[in-house]
C-alpha cells in the first residue's frame, strides 16, 4: 500500500528536482506573446537595384520584457519595427501585435490602433517645438479625445516621473537633449500603450544621460501587459534588456537572455 512505502532523502530530492523543472516548463509556456513574427521578408527596390533588408525574420517578443534589437547599421532592425508597427507592410510572412493583424485593417484603423497601443520614441525626439513640453507630452491623450484639462494634470504627473515637471512650460530647444529624450519618453507613456518601439534612443546622448533614459524604459518595461523593443547599436546599454536579439543581413543570428543579478 502507498501509506507503507518509504521514500529515501535522495529519492525525495530527485522527486523535487522533477518538479521544478515541470513547474519552469509550465511558466515558459505560459509567457503572454505580445508580438509574433513569423518568417517575415521584405524588399526594396526592383529588378538588379532590388535589397532583401529582412530575410524570414521568426521572433515571439513577451508582455512585460524589454527586448534589443542590436545590429551594424542596414541590418533591418529599423525595417523590422516598423513593420511591427503597421507602418511598413511586409512582402512575406505574418506580424501579429497584441493578436492583431495590422495588415488586415484599413488605414483609418491601423492609426486607431496605434494612436490606442502604441507608443513611440524617436532618435531624434520629434517634439513640436512650438508646443510647450507639457502640450508635447499630453498630445496624444488630446488626439484621442481626452478633455484638455485631464490630458494636462495627466502630462505634468507624467513629466514629474522623469524628473523634468520645472520644465513643463519650457519648449523643446531651451532644453538639453537627456531632457527632450525624457519628455519623449513620457509623450510615448502618457496614454498607457501595451507596446513602445523605441528606434536609437540614446544614440544622440552622453553614457550618463542614456544610462538615465534606459533606467525610464526599463522601470516601464516591468508591467505585465507591456512590452518595450529598443533598436540599438550601441553595446552600452545592453544590460537593461531583459533578451537582446541580434540582427545581421536581414536575419536574426542570435538570441540572448540577461543573466541573473546582471543590471
Amino acid at each position: 500500500m502507498l501509506s507503507s512505502l518509504t521514500f529515501s532523502p535522495y529519492l525525495m530530492l530527485l522527486l523535487f528536482s522533477a518538479l521544478l523543472v515541470v513547474a519552469k516548463l509550465k511558466m515558459d509556456c505560459l509567457k503572454s506573446v505580445a508580438i509574433h513574427c513569423n518568417n517575415i521578408t521584405k524588399s526594396y527596390g526592383a529588378s538588379e537595384a532590388k535589397i532583401q533588408a529582412l530575410r524570414g525574420i521568426d521572433l515571439d517578443v513577451y508582455y512585460g520584457e524589454l527586448l534589443i534589437l542590436a545590429g551594424p547599421s542596414g541590418c533591418g532592425k529599423t525595417s523590422l519595427i516598423s513593420i511591427c508597427a503597421g507602418l511598413l507592410d511586409a512582402d512575406e510572412g505574418e506580424c501579429l501585435i497584441l493578436g492583431q493583424n495590422l495588415k488586415k485593417m484599413t488605414k483609418n484603423e491601423q492609426a486607431h490602433f496605434r494612436g490606442s497601443s502604441i507608443g513611440f520614441v524617436f532618435q531624434a525626439f520629434n517634439l513640436i517645438p512650438s508646443l510647450n513640453i507639457l502640450e508635447n507630452v499630453a498630445l496624444p491623450l488630446l488626439i484621442n479625445g481626452t478633455a484638455r484639462s485631464e490630458a494636462l494634470d495627466r502630462a505634468l504627473a507624467m513629466l514629474e516621473t522623469v524628473e523634468i515637471k520645472n520644465r513643463a512650460d519650457a519648449f523643446p530647444p531651451q532644453l538639453s537633449g537627456g531632457q527632450q529624450q525624457r519628455a519623449a519618453i513620457a509623450r510615448a507613456l502618457i496614454h498607457e500603450p501595451k507596446i513602445i518601439f523605441c528606434d536609437e534612443p540614446t544614440s544622440n546622448l552622453d553614457h550618463q544621460t542614456g544610462t538615465h533614459v534606459m533606467q525610464y524604459l526599463q522601470n516601464a518595461a516591468q508591467k505585465p501587459n507591456r512590452a518595450i523593443i529598443v533598436v540599438t547599436h550601441d553595446p552600452r546599454i545592453f544590460s537593461f534588456a531583459d533578451r537582446i536579439a541580434y540582427m545581421d543581413d536581414g536575419k536574426i543570428v542570435n538570441i540572448t537572455e540577461r543573466e541573473e543579478g546582471v543590471q
